[in-house]
């Protein structure tokens, strides 16, 4: 099944006095993938910069700019036209005695940063899953549905420098928080994990031409061997297999590898983020 969206990404700051330069970096453009076929893109940036594109490390498209004249408000805008196709989930046999023939080339995904590392208790039941469960999918699945059952969303019960340990202990968050307790949870008993960033259609029966208000997303992938360049998704957040719905923009370890925007400014000024996602189903 395929399905056209037109995604609407506005972001920025409101700066309290006028700044006179700003360096900046935006992760908002989604990927061309075999699933994502990218039909129109357009990146406007007010005041305009200087700026060029790169692909990243992590295969993340990103524009970097810079804005070398005084000013009080820069506004990012993102918008992206795409058909995005539902991929048939496929799960594997693969044990987690399997991925040891793996662990060397995935080991960045291996690693518990502070941002993942789970807290005791965590740790104490994700272990508990892997010895009951002969897969490494069954494993993952089981933790997903744990973090899922467990956790409650709730909008600005954490910021971008919360980690998964804090979020698990007060058993809230937001879907960064639910992502990054999967993810140091499958890390910690040995399946490699990674973050993932993109949007997702809050409103799964919105008509066609219906626009909708939405936000960035992020899920989860661990690596199972199988189609899809050898990884399963997962949405922790809700509780299910990503399809047409979703869009990747980037995938990396955590949040901190495809934020957004990110940037830096020099003068004496506050600043004041800003940002609205709208989605349009096209078809």
């Amino acid at each position: 099944m395929t399905t056209t969206l037109r995604i609407v990404h506005t972001t920025g700051y409101n700066y309290s006095d006028r700044v006179t330069d700003s360096f900046n970096e935006i992760r908002m453009t989604p990927l061309y993938t075999p699933q994502q076929l990218i039909r129109e893109q357009s990146v406007t940036i007010t005041p305009k910069p200087w700026s060029y594109s790169f692909i990243d490390y992590w295969g993340t498209h990103v524009t970097s700019f810079e804005i070398h004249e005084p000013h009080d408000q820069m506004i990012v805008g993102v918008t992206t036209t795409l058909d995005v196709d539902a991929v048939p989930a496929t799960r594997t046999g693969m044990t987690l005695g399997g991925l040891r023939d793996h662990a060397d080339a995935l080991n960045e995904y291996l690693c518990l940063s502070p941002m993942v590392a789970p807290s005791q208790d965590l740790l104490r039941r994700a272990r508990e899953i892997a010895n009951s469960c002969a897969t490494v999918d069954e494993t993952a699945l089981a933790v997903g549905q744990l973090v899922f059952d467990e956790m409650t969303y709730e909008t600005g019960a954490s910021d971008v420098t919360g980690t998964a340990a804090q979020a698990w202990d007060a058993r809230k968050g937001v879907c960064q928080d639910f992502s990054h307790i999967m993810i140091g949870a499958l890390r910690a008993v040995g399946i490699p994990a990674r973050y993932v960033s993109g949007y997702v259609l809050p409103k799964k029966d919105a008509g066609i031409g219906e626009t909708v208000d939405a936000e960035s997303h992020a899920w989860v992938q661990w690596f199972n061997g199988g189609d899809n360049n050898g990884w399963y998704s997962f949405d922790p957040t809700n509780d299910l297999v990503p399809g047409e719905l979703h869009v990747i923009v980037g995938t990396a370890r955590e949040y901190s590898d495809v934020p957004p925007l990110k940037g830096m400014f020099s003068g004496q000024a506050t600043s004041e983020l800003f940002v609205t996602v709208r989605m349009t189903r096209l078809g």
